[in-house]
This record gives C-alpha cells, structure tokens and sequence, in this order.
C-alpha cells in the first residue's frame, strides 16, 4: 500500500449539497476499489491564478488515502470524465 495526496477542484457553479455529494463520491471510489481514505481537508473556495475555462474561482478539496499502485490511474480516469471536476493531480507522499 502506497500513500497519496489528491487535490483537486469543484466546479463552484454548483451547490453546497451537490459539492458535498461529489466528495463523498470519490471518497467512496477509493474505498471501493481497496483503498483507504485518512483525511479529507476542505479548503473551500479559492480564486484561481487564471481563468480556467472562463472561470475564476473553485472548492478546493484535499485528500490523503491510502492503496494499491494501480488505484491513482482509475481515480484520474473517473474525475476526467466528470464534468463537477476542474482540475485534479495525484501525488505520492
């Protein structure tokens, strides 16, 4: 088992439910596929130092788990299809 570090940023256009439903998802991916979650560090909103696809600002979400080597790949995979995710980035800690 590997240590990671997963940031990554929700759409701030939707609401606080649907931003908390989009956590407890990935929260809920990386158990399923034998991973364990540690901590989960809501940041909240922040502006960005750009405009990513015309916007300006987004909800933070800093996650630190534990799994397999080949889990990171599948987590990438399923944020890039969802639209709620801005950006993501896995580290290994």
């Amino acid at each position: 088992m590997n240590n990671y570090q997963l940031l990554y940023i929700i759409d701030n256009g939707i609401g606080e439910e649907e931003t908390q439903t989009v956590i407890d998802k990935f929260s809920a991916l990386i158990e399923s596929l034998g991973g364990t979650v540690e901590t989960i560090d809501k940041w909240g909103v922040r502006k960005f130092a750009y405009p990513i696809d015309y916007k300006k600002e987004g909800y933070y979400v800093l996650v630190k788990f534990s799994a397999e080597a080949t889990v990171p790949a599948e987590i990438d995979r399923q944020m890039r299809i969802s639209d709620k995710i801005v950006r993501q980035m896995i580290t290994r800690a």
